[in-house]
């Protein structure tokens, strides 16, 4: 349960930034919330929002995995799962907003 809590952190952090990004930029960018889901845009305020969202949630997790592990970070395999989930959302992201921008 601890790795899948990890994983989920990575994504949720990873997720966090393009949405944050857009939303402080002033941008229109995809959320869950426009129509299509995923590809319509969201206004920058929801954007803010919900990249506020995915950071709280995802740096929330992150302190009570840290307590239940004595290892060093760079040697422990809930941060291992931690740069997974991240990674591959950020392989997500990329393939899904490169296809839609025509990249």
């Amino acid at each position: 349960m601890l790795f899948l809590l990890s994983f989920l952190s990575g994504l949720l952090v990873c997720n966090a930034i393009p949405h944050l990004a857009a939303g402080l930029r002033g941008e229109a960018f995809p959320t869950p919330f426009a129509r299509p889901r995923g590809v319509g845009r969201s206004s920058p305020v929801v954007n803010a929002i919900w990249g506020w969202a995915n950071l709280f949630i995802g740096l929330g997790i992150l302190p009570r995995l840290a307590m239940l592990s004595a290892l060093p970070p760079l040697h422990n395999s809930l941060f291992l799962c931690f740069a997974l989930g991240f990674l591959l959302c950020g392989l997500f992201l990329a393939w899904h907003f490169g296809k839609m921008r025509g990249g």
